[in-house]
């Protein structure tokens, strides 16, 4: 035997509003059930002397509304197998309505037939009152759910189930994370009513001004001023796309992606000393020149029709869910050692077995050659290629140096000199690298301490009036060793 439950809708507004078919149906229906009684066509129809059960009480017993919503929907389908049951809602049963799409879910399993009675949506109502056109653009939202990934402020947005003022704080903050907080919104109240009322407000006053209603939304005009915009990643895409396209910047139109290999180097060092300096501000601003690097790749990459900034993101998306199965999957990984294993176990998988000749083929591929040097040291080791210890590799340091003092001494080829420097540093590499050392970094902090002793010789130089290069060596050491002294 089928059971049936029939979701009717009881609009946005006013019995007025309340189609002749729905009206019907809720003056003959015995077994009535509402989800809420708050609503102007139940107050009417009360005085007529129409009977019901609500669902108001529920509310008042959960915290949360997933809760409120599972016990309606497993209390109408137990109510179903003794009999027909008439389920009314708020709007259209199938707008931002959980309880009909729970019953729609759990229907087919239970065997019972969930019929879909039609009723006038809110958002028509709202279309009027608020006299806009859906087709330039809109989005309707959960209130009770609000993600700042959600938004799309270049289009009309309406939020739904705002009930009260908690609800509206949550929207508020969702906004102001991306709109200024003086930002003009719309509190819009029993939309197409006779008790309507729309009321224009700042987004920071927002759950101030809200009033306890089922039947209240939250409507976000299209943002027009560009700089709000400028938060937006698909505006900096269109920004990006402008400079290259046919009215656009003449350095921009030519550059390859050879021309901006060196660009993208230098962007990269500047993040570097902005997070090694701990500038904040520094840091975002170079973090968005590194950001514009990508972008500008992309660019060219759609411009010459091979790819686009979204397949760059589908790339490292679906890399990034595949090695953290520990994340995504059902792979157990409780330390930072594991994780790595797995991360390289998936990705010889990804490469093939068959596409690598040589343990160290690819091995810090792109990376300077002092960074690369570091990568395949340690690439090496992995496999026990490596000295247990740091005092073995002193004393090779020590003899790439007497070899190098040898060739030079011997008047050696620069070819030469060339071959036993580089062993040279290849050397400290492997040293640093047994002392948990970055030699990049290392190399770069000495080259700050240089800097600032040799700009404390310039300073003490210019006291006397003299250029740096009227000052001896003896001089210039003994200013350096002031600024040594000096902590610098």
């Amino acid at each position: 035997m089928t059971h049936k439950v029939l979701v009717i809708g009881l609009g946005a507004g006013d019995l007025d509003q309340l189609p002749l078919g729905i009206y019907k149906i809720l003056k003959q229906e015995k077994n009535l059930f509402l989800r809420t009684k708050e609503h102007p066509v139940v107050v009417e129809l009360e005085s007529e002397g129409f009977q019901f059960q609500s669902f108001d009480s529920v509310y008042e017993k959960h915290d949360q509304f997933s809760e409120v919503y599972e016990e309606i929907t497993e209390t109408l389908l137990a109510e179903a197998k003794t009999g027909p049951v008439t389920y009314a809602v708020p709007g259209h049963p199938l707008i931002a309505e959980r309880t009909v799409q729970l019953l729609l879910e759990r229907g087919k399993e239970r065997n019972t037939e969930i019929e879909i009675g039609g009723g006038q949506s809110f958002l028509d109502a709202m279309f009027q009152a608020l006299e806009i056109d859906p087709i330039e653009g809109f989005q309707l939202l959960d209130g009770t759910a609000m993600s700042r990934d959600l938004l799309l402020f270049n289009s009309h947005t309406i939020i739904g189930q705002v009930y009260d003022a908690f609800a509206a704080s949550e929207v508020k903050l969702t906004l102001m994370e991306k709109l200024p907080d003086e930002y003009e919104v719309f509190i819009v109240t029993a939309a197409g009513s006779k008790d309507q009322v729309i009321k224009k407000v700042p987004l920071f006053e927002l759950d101030r001004e809200m009033e306890l209603s089922n039947l209240t939304s939250v409507y976000v005009p299209p943002v027009q001023d560009e700089q709000v915009l400028y938060r937006e990643f698909n505006k900096l895409r269109a920004i990006i796309a402008e400079l290259r396209g046919p009215n656009g910047c003449p350095w921009d139109k030519k550059q390859t992606h050879l021309s901006l290999k060196k660009y993208l180097i230098e962007e990269a060092y500047e993040l570097i000393e902005a997070i090694n300096s701990e500038d904040i501000d520094h840091l975002v601003e170079e973090l968005g020149d590194v950001l514009l690097q990508v972008l500008l790749h992309a660019q060219i990459g759609e411009d010459d029709g091979y790819f686009s900034i979204d397949d760059v993101i589908e790339g490292i998306s679906a890399k990034m869910v595949r090695r953290h199965p520990h994340v995504f999957g059902d792979v157990t990984a409780e330390s930072e050692e594991e994780v790595l294993k797995n991360w390289q176990e998936i990705k010889e998988q990804e490469k093939g077995a068959a596409a690598v000749k040589s343990l160290l083929e690819g091995t810090g591929k792109g990376l300077p050659n002092l960074l690369k040097a570091f990568e395949l040291q340690k690439e090496a080791a992995k496999v026990g290629f490596d000295w247990k210890t740091a005092a073995p590799i002193l004393d090779k340091v020590k003899e790439e140096i007497d070899e190098l003092s040898d060739e030079i001494k011997e008047g050696g080829k620069q070819k030469d000199i060339e071959l036993e420097y580089g062993d040279l540093l290849f050397a400290l590499v492997n040293f640093a690298r047994h002392y948990d050392l970055n030699p990049d970094e290392a190399l770069f902090k000495a080259n700050q301490k240089f800097m600032r002793r040799f700009a404390y010789i310039e300073k003490r130089a210019s006291e006397n009036g003299r250029p740096v290069s009227s000052y001896s060596l003896e001089q210039l050491d003994a200013f350096w060793d002031e600024a040594k002294k000096n902590g610098l």
